[in-house]
């Protein structure tokens, strides 16, 4: 394994987030919070608890795996894109690396960054709500879990993708779309039985219900499921990733 490498194209990843603060760290935080005002004030002034917890309260993981998933996507996506787009991509390639050390090093950084943004979110909404984290441990594993998933996802588009516009299509017509029906914003316990069974197709249901059930031991869905479905994805992308890099998938004319 050669650490040295992966070190390098981590650090780089890295140094470009520090570089662009208000894009990779202030803005995320700021729309955030806006939905903390919005719909904790707004709409928790009207509904008052869900499953015994308050609306305000119970809205923070829901809003945190929102930011996630999008920030995981973004910034794995962006990073191996943008190579390609200046063709420095090549010289990647043409390094004494091994596929596994490219995705380690593009992968880990994204998934740091999104890591960061996750816990200044969480930290942010302390301000705003009452928090309890009954199962830290838990809590910090699906963060963890949830950003590299994604950002291994994040990473395929960025290889897939032939335009700066292909990077927006799947984050904003799919992901999003299944983060707020995905129970984000409530309990899909509260939706008819009908809407119940086809929420339990969207497999955000399963992250956000996971992601909760560590704050509060509220979920949806069982913790076992959620685990599973996070494993599935996990192990489904590494797979693709394998034969992208097998078969040079738009990485090499």
């Amino acid at each position: 394994m050669n650490y040295r490498a992966i070190k390098s194209i981590y650090l780089f990843e890295m140094t470009r987030m520090w570089r662009t603060l208000t894009q990779s760290i202030a803005s995320p935080v700021i729309s955030t919070t806006l939905y903390f005002v919005v719909f904790g004030s707004a709409i928790g002034s009207r509904m008052k608890e869900i499953d015994g917890v308050d609306y305000g309260s119970f809205i923070v993981p829901g809003l945190i795996m929102l930011s996630l998933l999008s920030q995981s996507i973004s910034n794995a996506s962006f990073g191996i894109y943008f190579p390609k787009f200046t063709g420095t991509i090549y010289e990647v390639l043409s390094a004494p690396l091994s596929a596994i050390e490219v995705v380690i090093g593009y992968v880990g950084a994204a998934a740091t960054k999104s890591m960061i943004v996750g816990v200044i979110i969480l930290g942010t909404a302390s301000f705003f709500v009452p928090l309890e984290i009954k199962h830290p441990i838990w809590m910090m594993t699906f963060l963890s879990l949830t950003c590299i998933t994604f950002s291994l996802f994040g990473f395929i588009i960025g290889i897939w993708a032939d335009g700066f516009e292909k990077l927006q299509i799947i984050p904003l017509l799919i992901i999003t779309p299944l983060t707020f029906l995905g129970g984000s914003f409530y309990s899909i316990k509260m939706l008819p039985p009908l809407w119940q069974k086809i929420s339990l197709f969207n497999p955000v249901v399963y992250l956000i219900s996971g992601f909760r059930w560590s704050f509060y031991e509220n979920s949806d869905v069982s913790l076992h499921w959620s685990l599973i479905m996070i494993g599935v994805f996990l192990l489904a992308c590494l797979t693709l990733l394998t034969w992208i890099f097998k078969k040079g998938y738009r990485l090499k004319p």
